[in-house]
């Protein structure tokens, strides 16, 4: 599943959550601030393997989350092109693509629980100006949660269409899969407001 926690016994692995997210950003803004070039977009995609190697997650691994993010990788060549230089868009996509993969890095090696409590940690301070790190903390929670939810329905609506016509309907899949996560949403939402959660 795309972005579960994986255990291994790796430097990754071993690294404190805070750690890693600090770094994450580092590596995001070098990758993504600056104009695109070779050196940081090819940087960029070898520090992703070497982190996939380096966290013993292997390059099977690597192809899997990759394949995770097919689709997403086809909007963000195919619906730009319309508009942009192709150079422009494949410095974007690849720009993309290496942020979620070393994003993918961090949540293969570290438990969901240790990653929202280094958040929570980190805006500890801010609760001062009224930000609720709490609040903040399950927000997350749910985001994470909610992500191979969606997955799981878009995969069983791909095999029942499948199954059905042998081919994949973008219509009929796109509407189905919308009606289906909003009906989760209100689930959980019906869920949270029960136990007192505003």
């Amino acid at each position: 599943m795309l972005g579960q926690y994986r255990a291994r016994d790796s430097i990754l692995h071993r690294l404190p959550a805070g750690a890693k997210l600090v770094g994450l950003i580092v590596v995001v803004l070098i990758v993504a601030v600056p104009p695109p070039s070779l050196w940081n977009l090819g940087g960029g995609a070898a520090l992703v393997v070497a982190c996939f190697i380096g966290a013993r997650l292997g390059l099977g691994e690597l192809w899997r989350q990759i394949l995770g993010i097919r689709w997403l990788i086809v909007v963000i060549v195919i619906v730009p092109m319309l508009f942009l230089p192709i150079p422009t868009v494949a410095a974007t996509a690849a720009r993309v693509v290496i942020v979620l993969l070393l994003a993918a890095v961090v949540t293969l090696t570290t438990r969901t629980t240790e990653i929202l409590d280094a958040v929570q940690r980190a805006l500890q301070p801010l609760r001062r100006f009224g930000v609720n790190p709490d609040r903040i903390g399950l927000m997350l929670a749910l985001t994470i949660r909610t992500v191979p939810v969606i997955a799981g329905l878009a995969g069983e609506l791909r095999d029942a269409q499948r199954a059905r016509a042998g081919r994949l309907n973008v219509r009929a899949f796109v509407v189905p899969l919308l009606v289906q996560s909003l009906r989760h949403a209100d689930d959980t939402a019906d869920a949270l407001a029960a136990r007192g959660v505003e």
